[in-house]
């Protein structure tokens, strides 16, 4: 289990680089404000090593964008108990309740002038992409069962930066340039993507607007997909491919947990095509679930997650 000061299983954690002086120095990073709520990230799917190994790696650049931040890791198919290796969201929230109140009652009875908490105990910020109805209402559900008083944040899309993601996955698999100016030949690059993600109709929608802007990055067309629609996959490979792209690609907008096992295989095999990595631990995921928890708590931090 994370704890607020890093991961508990031994890795690196990712400390705030040291303050630039002169004239282009950088701004100085926000620092969580004491007595702040924790950050729970709401891991979905089933708990693996991998998927704590991800959330760990999505927390630690969080701490570097957020010096002092509480963080911590709740999943939504986890087990109750303290000393459960990967403990449920509603667990890990009557966790943070407790200990936040443990610590006022100990402060009062040690008489230190310290204001009473306020504001929620924590935010849980959604380790997903795009809208997962499902998901999200069973994030909400252990919210409820919970005893804290929590909120739960936006997920982490649309925006630029997964673009960025997404094209970085695709020029890894050499899938698409690597450049934006498409200044050398990719033999295998695509020319049309098909950006598959999961939570129905709502999640395609909001996958579109990033895919727009992937669309701009590789100039070919990118059309969003529903991987637990049936036929989804299939109807949009062959619009694409009706509008003279040849050779396609899916990009999956995706971190990873949230898919079920199989389904990336089955849509390549019904698109006819390749597939690049889902976004996994990509940097910006980090810097994205701060922006969620700030926005949840109105904490101004710069050009963080710009």
């Amino acid at each position: 289990m994370s704890s607020p000061t890093g991961p508990a299983n031994g890795l690196p954690v990712r400390m705030p680089r040291p303050r630039q002086t002169g004239r282009h120095r950088r701004p100085e990073p926000a620092v969580a404000p004491e007595g702040a709520p924790a950050l729970v990230l709401a891991v979905p799917g089933a708990p693996s090593a991998a998927s704590r190994g991800l959330a760990e790696e999505v927390l630690s650049i969080g701490r570097s964008e957020l010096p002092g931040l509480d963080a911590r890791i709740g999943y939504l198919e986890g087990e109750d108990g303290e000393e459960s290796e990967f403990p449920s969201l509603s667990g890990v929230l009557n966790a943070v309740a407790q200990e936040r109140t443990a610590r006022a009652e100990f402060a009062r009875a040690a008489g230190l002038d310290v204001p009473a908490p306020t504001g929620p105990d924590a935010v849980v910020v959604p380790l997903l992409a795009g809208p997962d109805g499902d998901l999200l209402r069973r994030m909400r559900q252990a919210l409820m069962d919970s005893s804290a008083a929590a909120e739960l944040a936006d997920v982490l899309g649309p925006h630029p930066l997964l673009a960025e993601g997404l094209h970085v996955r695709l020029s890894e698999a050499g899938l698409a340039r690597a450049d934006r100016a498409r200044l050398f030949t990719v033999a295998t690059a695509a020319d049309g993507i098909i950006l598959a993600t999961t939570g129905g109709e709502e999640a395609v929608q909001a996958a579109g607007i990033t895919g727009m802007l992937l669309a701009a990055r590789l100039a070919v067309p990118v059309i969003a997909a529903a991987l637990d629609q049936e036929g989804s996959v299939a109807a949009v490979a062959a619009e694409l491919r009706g509008s003279g792209s040849l050779q396609l690609a899916l990009a999956p907008y995706l971190i990873g947990p949230e898919a079920a096992d199989g389904l990336l295989d089955t849509a390549c095999k019904e698109a006819d095509c390749s597939a690049a990595e889902v976004l996994g631990a990509y940097p910006a995921l980090g810097k994205l679930a701060v922006a969620a928890y700030s926005a949840a708590l109105g904490i101004q931090l710069g050009a963080a997650a710009q």
